[in-house]
């Protein structure tokens, strides 16, 4: 695993930002467009906006807790690798996965080569889009989220964060995409 005993950088402005504990209380309503954002895209150099998608092509949303370039969330970090390593399973169906980080640009930079990254990393530091969809935060980083939209934009489904369930497996959000 990447993590190592570096832990500088650890304590920045974002760290303390989202220090406090505060749950997922995401209250989107399934059918419904989720809202709209517009973020980097550190894997491809490009801005990626959210509603290009919409009428084009299902996404997944994936928000993903990385504390810094060094520091992957544990709990995280088998995800991030799995959502990589089945990447060409959701394209070959259709489906951009999404995932986004609140590192900064040139700590996106680095997770993107260390993990060798094939889908697009988004770059979100000020954590705007997280706290739009609600994903709460804890310990310094926003909490980890799965959000599957329809061709149309449309919530069918999401998963949020609790320590019994951490992130839906590839098995579950592929199945979500057949029910779309």
């Amino acid at each position: 695993m990447l993590t190592s005993n570096d832990f500088s950088g650890l304590l920045n402005e974002r760290f303390f930002r989202n220090f406090l504990p505060i749950p997922a209380t995401n209250k989107l309503f399934l059918g419904v467009a989720t809202p709209d954002f517009q973020l980097p895209d550190i894997t491809n150099g490009t801005l990626v906006k959210l509603s290009n998608y919409r009428g084009n092509q299902p996404v997944l949303l994936a928000f993903t807790r990385i504390f810094t370039e060094k520091q992957y969330c544990p709990l995280c970090f088998p995800h991030i690798k799995a959502l990589n390593e089945n990447y060409e399973q959701f394209k070959n169906r259709g489906i951009e996965v999404l995932m986004i980080s609140s590192t900064d640009e040139r700590q996106s930079q680095i997770v993107v080569r260390d993990l060798k990254l094939k889908m697009p990393l988004l770059s979100d530091p000020s954590c705007r889009t997280f706290r739009t969809y609600q994903t709460g935060q804890a310990l310094g980083a926003p909490l980890p989220a799965q959000f599957v939209l329809d061709k149309q934009g449309r919530l069918r489904y999401r998963h949020l964060f609790s320590f019994l369930d951490h992130n839906a497996s590839i098995k579950t959000l592929l199945e979500q995409f057949n029910e779309s």
